[in-house]
């Protein structure tokens, strides 16, 4: 008889839709998946990934950002306190469009994820695809990275790559990364539960892993 898979209690953050939240918790429906998705927090109650996680049975909790304003500090401690009431080990930021301050950061330093539309340090910020079609870079794609006060900078867990065509537009570029973001993100995040992740310096090591297993290339698309 075999032991059951020990799994790490997982928080997703949202603002919108939820579509990394969706193949996180597709993906930790797995038995044999390290980790269990726990909890799901929107900065906003009309956050249409909310409806998509009841839908899937995860426990939703809603922390309105309007009221605290500028005040992260004041949503940031009562985001600490779900978190904590729900035993919550790992986060991942599944487009939560708010930022956090440097001390909740270093708190969650090497246990939180997020993931960006760009191959960091490439393109950080807003409009990642906008600004790869307007450097003209012949590859684009996804990057997991641990969350740091810096924006986007954080040490790079894993990286998916997609080929940029002459008439790809940002949507039509977006549109194929966010396939690759489906498939890495729930990757990273066995790897991070797995503890098979540390951090030396500001660089990820992966145990026992080849490059192929940390970079992920998409077909071209003809």
């Amino acid at each position: 008889m075999t032991g059951a898979v020990m799994k790490r209690r997982v928080a997703i953050l949202i603002s919108g839709r939820g579509s990394n939240m969706a193949a996180l918790i597709k993906a930790a429906s797995a038995p044999d998946f390290p980790a269990e998705i726990s909890l799901v927090i929107s900065n906003r109650a009309d956050a249409l990934g909310l409806e998509r996680a009841r839908a899937s049975g995860v426990t939703t909790e809603v922390i309105e950002s309007k009221p605290f304003g500028k005040d992260r500090a004041g949503f940031e401690k009562v985001l600490q306190a779900i978190l904590d009431r729900h035993g919550i080990e790992l986060i991942c930021l599944g487009g939560f469009m708010r930022l956090f301050t440097a001390e909740f950061t270093k708190a969650w330093y090497g246990r939180m994820l997020n993931i960006h539309p760009s191959l960091l340090p490439s393109f950080p910020g807003l409009d990642p695809h906008g600004q790869a079609l307007r450097a003209g870079v012949k590859l684009s794609g996804a990057t997991v990275h641990f969350v740091i006060p810096e924006t986007d900078a954080g040490p790079i867990v894993m990286q998916g790559a997609v080929p940029v065509g002459d008439h790809d537009t940002a949507d039509t570029l977006s549109e194929r990364i966010l396939e690759v973001e489906h498939r890495i993100y729930p990757e990273a995040l066995r790897l991070l539960a797995m503890g098979k992740v540390r951090i030396e310096g500001d660089v990820c090591r992966t145990a026992g892993s080849s490059a192929s297993e940390n970079f992920l290339v998409a077909p071209v698309v003809s």
